[in-house]
Parts: C-alpha cells; structure tokens; sequence
C-alpha cells in the first residue's frame, strides 16, 4: 500500500494521548467490557478479553477493576451500549468512530460537536459504512516467524490475506472466523500472543493524502480519541 501504511492507520487510536490524560484505566476498562460483551467471559476462549486483560495488568490495573469491567458485560442491561458513528474529516476522509457509552445523547452530542468544530461532517447510520468492511484483524510481530512460514500457517488457519508492514504481519479473515483463525495461529505458534485480535472496519476505497492533509487528519482523530467514549477510530486515507 502506497503512502502512510495500513499499520498505523489501524492503530490510530489511544497510544500516549490516553497516557496525557490520565484516563487509560476508564478506555481499558471499556474495552475489557466490550470483549466480553461480544465473546466469551472466560479470556481463554475470547482473543479479544485475553489481550485487553493483559494490558490492562501491564499497566497495573487492579484485579479487582478488571473483574468488575468483565462482570459488568454479563450485568442487568448488558453494561453500557456500543455505538459506531460515522461521518467524513478532512479532505473528505471517511471515518468510523466506535464508541463504548452508558449516556447515547451525550456521546452523540460530544461526537457531532467534535466533527462540526474541526473540519468533519457526522453522517447518518450507512453514509460512510458502505466504504468499509466489517473484517476479523489479527496483527503479529514478524520476528514471529518468515514470511512464507507465517503465510502458509494464516493460509491453513482458513484467513484471507496477510500483509507486511513495518515489522508487523496483518491477517485479515471473515469476522465470524476471527475466533478460528486465531485458535489455529495459537496453536502452531505457542506462547506468542498478537498484538491486536479484533474485530476492524477495514476500508475498500481509499483516499490518498499529502503530509499536509495526513496532519489534518492526525490533528482531527486526536480530537476524537480525546472523548472518553471513543474506542476505536478508522479511516480511509493513505
């Protein structure tokens, strides 16, 4: 892929801006919630919960905390509700911002608000979708293996593609075989955990942007991440 690479559009979200804020505990928290909302309680049998389980302890989070995140998915109501909004930044960059939030009316308020203020426009449910496919994403260091031995293992796990890029192996499958995939990857690869297994909204057309426009761009996302809410944010551009 030509231009700024796929590995660091995907990983745009969180880093050191949640570090600046202080917040980190709250977004990993929510992500513990989520996975555990979406699979298994139980991180031995969710990819997803397994992963955010152990950032959260490499960072110190408190074993109580994280029972309490998992605990809450299974809770009357189901814990807080999963939002995706959508909607176009600057130079016309499409956006999928997924949100984790107890109060609907105000993440969509702060959203919108932070779209209109800087430079995007927060589209209806489908206006920006169409331009992405829902897709299971699992990402590995690439000291993990070379490249045709990792291919051919993502090839007999049953993914559709692999990629490499900046040091890292992208495995991308059918969302319903994420789970497959990676029991397969672990498998023939024990004792070495991905460093991202998800679910991802990966685009199918994308938008080519200058320095310029990809400092916009980073400047507008920064402003998302910064909502409490937020969990994940795509894009388009390259």
């Amino acid at each position: 892929m030509a231009g700024h690479s796929k590995w660091a559009n995907i990983q745009h979200r969180k880093g050191a801006q949640d570090k600046k804020r202080g917040n980190l505990f709250t977004k990993l928290a929510k992500e513990i919630t989520i996975a555990a909302k979406l699979g298994d309680s139980n991180p031995d049998f969710n990819p997803r919960l397994r992963l955010a389980v152990a950032a959260a302890k490499k960072l110190s989070m408190p074993n109580d905390n994280i029972k309490r995140a998992i605990d809450k998915a299974s809770a009357a109501g189901g814990g807080d509700d999963s939002i995706t909004y959508e909607g176009y930044g600057p130079n016309q960059v499409a956006i999928m911002v997924e949100t984790l939030t107890d109060n609907k009316n105000r993440t969509f308020s702060e959203i919108r608000a932070i779209f209109g203020k800087n430079g995007g426009n927060l589209g209806s449910e489908g206006s920006v979708a169409f331009n992405f496919e829902r897709q299971g994403l699992i990402i590995y260091k690439n000291d993990i293996a070379d490249f045709d031995t990792m291919f051919e293992a993502v090839v007999e796990a049953g993914a559709e593609n692999m990629e490499e890029e900046e040091g890292m192996y992208i495995i991308t499958c059918e969302v319903n075989e994420l789970h497959n995939v990676f029991k397969a990857l672990e498998e023939k690869f024990k004792g070495v955990d991905p460093e991202k297994c998800a679910p991802a909204w990966m685009p199918k057309m994308t938008v080519e942007l200058d320095d310029e426009g990809h400092e916009k761009l980073a400047a507008f996302i920064e402003k998302i991440e910064e909502n409490d809410d937020v969990q994940n944010v795509f894009h388009n551009a390259i």
